[in-house]
């Protein structure tokens, strides 16, 4: 995802007071560990989540409080319609378990 220039700490506060409901329908889509890191150089956010087996996440997008979120958060991000962050694959380098 990609942050705008000089929205990082705002961005972060918003992430610091995470309403209730997202944090719920986060959960009940499986999600059980989420983290965001922002390379303040490029300001590329890079977000790395576990789900659980069972998980919903392909639900998520369609839940009103990921759509409410997305337009709280649209005016820090770039967005694709609809507000969604807009996002691209990474590739991976390397993977030690």
């Amino acid at each position: 995802m990609q942050l705008k220039p000089g929205a990082a700490a705002e961005y972060k506060r918003r992430h610091d007071e995470l309403w209730p409901d997202l944090g719920k329908a986060l959960r009940d889509a499986g999600i059980y560990d989420y983290s965001i890191f922002l390379d303040e150089e490029s300001l590329q956010l890079f977000a790395v989540f576990k789900l659980w087996p069972d998980h919903k996440i392909e639900d998520l997008p369609l839940k009103p409080v990921m759509q409410r979120w997305w337009d709280y958060m649209a005016d820090l991000m770039e967005v694709e319609p609809g507000n969604r962050p807009r996002e691209w694959p990474l590739q991976q380098m390397f993977h030690f378990a």
